[in-house]
């Protein structure tokens, strides 16, 4: 075992990675894509917000029509996915998007933004496997772990840039600024992936069996692997718990702030930032920290943390404490999601990448729906303060599970690598 570590290369820097041309390509696509994403959707909420003076709740329903197709079609696009070409695959979604981007130019109606937001969502379900495959096939084994940091970290800056972003540009140019700037960043991540050489190996016979029963063959295929392998469906339990109190919890920090701490915008504005500079610099950070422990340990740690950081979220109610804890969670969370992305990509066989990660996409997604729709409901059953409260106990508990599940697994993992000796 020894040994082994010490013929394993060193893991690669953030830097490094951004050395390998074809992921500074993808990297940058996405940089751009994902800024655009953030302003079509805060360009939608300024518009039904005060244009239109749309209630809180019609605002939710459009975050929620466009997490649907994800928690329900994302695990099928896997499969068809791991058939085709994925380079393909991304500038066709990226042209489409941009195309659906551009009609809510324009809307007139509620349900008319519903059914495009559904519409790119579905179409994304296909873009999200599909570049999950393309960064494991560009970045080494050795450099997955600072790659997905890098991706988080454009995610998670351009959430908290794009709201200002947004505000500017529909205060300047007006809100159809926010939908020509979103499409033109999807044309930009079209020509960006057209210069990357992608080489990926199609199974033959997946490739040209299209039967009913093939896919739904491929897909239990994929399920079969996630629900074998303990340190895979340990992480994607860890991020589903985690992206679960990250949606739960981000509505309810307003009424936290003025009920609990008795605060106000102020105060609130700073509180709910910190959650983002924490994911940054726990993004920025983990690589670092993770060296010479496994994957699914460091999200293990990221849920103790996260356990942590809500319970005195809980327990205290002070402004400072709570700032605090938001940036504890955001820290932890970005323990828990690099890590077990990382693993994912490492310990899934190739030829069914795009079935595994769109199966992670989906629990990501559907984790943010249930957060959404239960947060406000149990918030006025039992109150917002045990719900912080109850959220930490099932935090704790899912941790000590997660402790003893990874500690049964060990023997196992011990037998295998023997064997492989």
């Amino acid at each position: 075992m020894s040994a082994t570590a010490s013929s394993s290369p060193a893991p690669l820097s953030l830097p490094d990675v951004l050395k390998i041309s074809g992921f500074k390509r993808l990297w940058l696509a996405q940089l751009v894509s994902i800024l655009g994403d953030f302003l079509a959707v805060f360009g939608v909420i300024n518009l039904i917000t005060f244009k239109w003076h749309g209630t809180p709740l019609q605002v939710t329903n459009v975050m929620i029509a466009f997490m649907i197709p994800m928690a329900i079609v994302g695990p099928l696009a896997g499969v068809f996915v791991d058939r085709w070409n994925v380079k393909r695959t991304m500038i066709v979604s990226d042209l489409i998007r941009a195309v659906l981007i551009l009609g809510l130019v324009w809307v007139t109606r509620l349900e008319q933004i519903f059914v495009l937001f559904f519409l790119v969502s579905t179409v994304s379900s296909f873009f999200g496997p599909a570049q999950s495959v393309t960064l494991r096939t560009l970045v080494p084994m050795n450099g997955l772990m600072s790659a997905n940091a890098l991706m988080s970290q454009a995610f998670y800056t351009m959430r908290i840039l794009a709201p200002a972003a947004a505000g500017l540009l529909v205060y300047w140019l007006g809100y159809n600024s926010c939908f020509y700037l979103d499409t033109a960043s999807f044309v930009f991540s079209a020509a960006m992936l057209s210069t990357i050489a992608i080489v990926r190996v199609v199974n033959a016979k997946g490739a040209t069996e299209k039967t009913v029963g093939s896919l739904i063959k491929d897909y239990t295929a994929g399920s079969r692997f996630i629900l074998t392998h303990p340190a895979i469906s340990f992480v994607m339990i860890a991020m589903m718990t985690a992206m679960f109190v990250l949606s739960c919890f981000s509505p309810l920090i307003s009424v936290y702030v003025r009920d609990q701490l008795h605060a106000g915008t102020r105060s609130f504005g700073i509180i709910s930032a910190m959650i983002g500079v924490g994911l940054i610099v726990g993004t920025q950070m983990v690589n670092a920290v993770a060296k010479g422990f496994s994957k699914k340990h460091v999200a293990l740690s990221g849920l103790v943390g996260l356990s942590f950081a809500t319970l005195v979220l809980a327990l205290f109610q002070t402004a400072w404490l709570a700032g605090l804890s938001m940036f504890g969670i955001g820290f932890a969370i970005a323990f828990i999601i690099v890590p077990a992305q990382t693993l994912m990509q490492q310990e899934t066989p190739h030829d069914m990448l795009g079935r595994v990660s769109s199966s992670f996409m989906a629990v990501f997604s559907l984790s943010q729906l249930l957060g959404l729709l239960l947060s406000g409901a149990l918030a006025n059953s039992i109150g917002v303060r045990h719900l912080f409260m109850s959220s930490a106990v099932l935090l704790i508990v899912l941790s000590a599970m997660g402790y003893l599940w990874l500690r049964e697994d060990k023997p196992r993992e011990q037998k295998a690598m023997a064997a492989a000796g």
